[in-house]
């Protein structure tokens, strides 16, 4: 194998590396982003839920 494929080789598998370091660190943002958006959504829904609760306690008075 001549000198230049081998360093063309080299480089591409450098690339490869530094792509799937760059994809890990992607991943785990993403990981982290999605573990905040679920707990907004619990909170969310928890607000949602204290809401309709209300909204039912007066219906249930005004029936009375």
């Amino acid at each position: 194998m001549s000198t230049e494929l081998f360093d063309q080789l080299e480089q591409r598998v450098h690339n490869a590396l530094e792509t799937i370091e760059m994809q890990r660190m992607e991943l785990d943002e993403l990981r982290q982003e999605n573990e905040q958006l679920k707990q907004q959504q619990q909170q969310w829904e928890g607000r949602v839920n204290s809401i309709l609760s209300r909204f039912r306690e007066l219906d249930d008075q005004s029936s009375e």
